[in-house]
């Protein structure tokens, strides 16, 4: 994935998605799971997702009130994409131009 995704500009939105494609994660599980992510970056990128409608963040009411992201409809219709990133990126993970 990293070589299919490494170029200028690119952000690590492809990353968010693929452990929101598992179900819904809290702010928290997506740090553990994204260790190389700063905070800053994880917001942004989640907020950018839920911008474009392809994530939802949902909180629950309670003491302490939980917070979770999930993909929406449009969000999970983006897997047959990240499988071919993915493949792509495994492919290409040994070609050096």
């Amino acid at each position: 994935m990293n070589a299919a995704a490494n170029t200028k500009g690119c952000s690590a939105a492809p990353v968010v998605l693929r452990e929101l494609m598992g179900g819904p994660h809290s702010f928290g599980q997506l740090r553990e799971a994204l260790p190389t992510l700063s905070a800053k970056v994880l917001t942004e990128r989640l907020g950018g997702l839920t911008d474009r409608g392809l994530a939802v963040r949902e909180v629950r009411p309670g003491f302490p009130s939980r917070t979770t992201y999930r993909l929406t409809a449009a969000g999970l219709r983006l897997r047959p994409l990240l499988a071919e990133l993915y493949r792509t990126g495994a492919a290409l993970s040994g070609f050096n131009p």
